[in-house]
């Protein structure tokens, strides 16, 4: 064996193994720029302990939605009129996405505004409810007399959607609230519905503290639901 060139392999994988600790991963591509950011969750990781857990929320925020905004900025890099539009613009005037990446823009807008508005729905909420307006519109749309009901119903409803998708509060023109789902990561902007609210259903969500148990991922959120948000979203909604 050449010792010599054992030698220098040796100190070449020094180096690179310095190179991955120093950059996290000397092979890494910069994610791409563009006009859409990731937001802030406004809140730490483990803020909605002990029902979501911190490392979820880690992954889930910086890893996932993350993945969607610089999929949609890479989709959108070469159409420096689409860039002038917000997420939302986008997933409502789809068809005049070019059909070469409308697929692209579909999913990773849909979820870029997806968990947007899901990160800005969660607040550890200490019991409280919502106020009497958006609560008795929850308990039309659910067909439920009280809360637990309306909970009950709502995570059913969260088991019936088949594989990876959203559960929605949607707001009609009168008002009154529409139970809906949808799969992956559309929206129901797509179909100009106004989004009051949206459970993510997809395994990245729950899976490292639930498992399968999705029953009780749904049921564990009634605990950090920022209400006063959603008061007034639906006051807002409904103006």
């Amino acid at each position: 064996m050449n010792i010599l060139l054992t030698r220098r392999q040796a100190l070449r994988s020094t180096l690179i193994a310095t190179a991955v600790v120093a950059t996290g991963n000397v092979f890494a591509q910069a994610a791409p720029t563009g006009p859409h950011k990731l937001p802030p969750l406004g809140y730490g990781f483990d803020a909605l302990e002990p029902y979501i857990d911190a490392q979820t929320m880690q992954i889930h925020h910086g890893k996932h939605h993350a993945a969607y905004v610089n999929n949609l900025n890479k989709a959108i890099a070469d159409y420096p009129d689409l860039q002038k539009h917000s997420a939302e613009e986008l997933l409502a005037n789809l068809d005049k996405v070019p059909e070469r990446i409308r697929t692209t823009v579909r999913n990773n807008a849909g979820g870029h505004v997806n968990h947007s508005l899901f990160w800005k729905s969660l607040r550890r909420n200490e019991g409280t409810g919502p106020g009497d307006a958006l609560g008795e519109a929850i308990l039309q749309a659910l067909n439920a007399s009280n809360p637990e009901e309306a909970r009950e119903n709502f995570v059913k409803a969260a088991l019936a959607v088949f594989g990876s998708g959203w559960l929605w509060l949607t707001v009609n023109k009168d008002g009154s609230l529409k139970l809906e789902s949808s799969p992956n990561q559309d929206s129901p902007l797509i179909q100009g519905r106004k989004v009051l609210f949206g459970v993510d259903l997809w395994e990245h969500a729950y899976y490292l503290k639930y498992q399968n148990r999705r029953n009780e991922y749904v049921g564990a959120l009634a605990e950090v639901i920022n209400w006063e948000f959603l008061d007034k979203r639906y006051a807002e909604l409904t103006a």
